[in-house]
């Protein structure tokens, strides 16, 4: 039977969680420095890439270099609160489902929604692109002379949740498969690192062919760049700026439907990575 959950349980398993990340940090110092170091130049040299072509020349697709900046620095933010909160394959949940480990779930007295949210929370070894992120949005807010008002702060917010709804919602839509072909475990993890590459690469300036296809059927561009330009005040192609909240959404209605549909499969049939044809038997 399930334990009684209340925020004071909720924040008990951060907790927990926070102690063992922080238990790693300082067993192993020398390894876990290395890996955050290691996070931050990855951050960094991912958005340099991008600013530096933007500085070059003088813009990209009509944005220029500081807007470029900003965009870039609200990805770092994204790819930060991911690694705090989604480093250890809650997030990528085919891997989870594929290599047999739901079961394990089943077995703990917490509800798996609730296991899914504190499992893999990091804030001391995952928190490197995190504070890259805060430090370029920063410097961009500064270059760009924004009026930040309490209004501004609570979009921002929203977008940030929009985003991280579709990134987890994606995940999960992608991961039902993985119920029925336990050979795609690392499914999820895939668009996870293709979304990362290409949400920093702004759409200004592409053709509609290619913007639209990357609002709708691969969201790449409500990533950054369409959450980026409505906070600076440029909602583009003509769309509501509230279309990255409508979005998401939709598309957590549709994840939330295949996933179950894939949960209750699993859950009478069972993983057939335990039979003969299954994978990694």
């Amino acid at each position: 039977m399930a334990d009684k959950v209340t925020i004071k349980r909720v924040l008990r398993l951060y907790g927990i969680s926070a102690k063992m990340d922080l238990a790693w940090l300082l067993r192993d110092s020398k390894y876990a420095v290395v890996m955050i170091i290691t996070d931050i130049i990855q951050n960094v040299g991912m958005v340099a890439g991008m600013f530096l072509i933007a500085a070059r020349f003088g813009g990209i697709g009509g944005m220029s270099t500081d807007e470029v900046l900003f965009m870039t620095a609200y990805s770092s933010l994204i790819t930060g609160i991911i690694m705090v909160f989604g480093a250890s394959n809650n997030i990528m949940v085919s891997c989870i489902i594929g290599r047999g480990q739901m079961e394990h779930k089943f077995l703990q007295p917490l509800p798996l929604t609730i296991q899914m949210l504190t499992c893999s929370f990091l804030p001391f070894t995952g928190a490197g692109s995190f504070i890259t992120g805060i430090v370029l949005m920063v410097i961009s807010l500064g270059r760009l002379h924004l009026h930040i008002t309490i209004f501004w702060l609570l979009s921002l917010l929203a977008y940030q949740i929009a985003t991280l709804t579709i990134i987890v919602a994606r995940s999960y839509l992608a991961s039902s498969l993985t119920f029925y072909a336990p050979s795609t475990e690392d499914l999820s993890q895939t668009i996870m690192m293709d979304t990362w590459f290409l949400s920093t690469f702004p759409l200004s300036g592409m053709p509609k062919f290619i913007q639209f296809p990357l609002l709708t059927i691969m969201p790449e561009g409500l990533m950054a760049w369409f959450p980026a330009l409505c906070l600076l005040g440029k909602p583009p192609m003509g769309f509501t700026a509230y279309y990255p909240m409508l979005f998401a959404l939709v598309i957590a209605f549709i994840a939330t439907y295949f996933f179950r549909k894939g949960m209750n499969y699993y859950v009478h049939k069972g993983s057939n990575r335990y039979v003969p044809w299954g994978f990694r038997r």
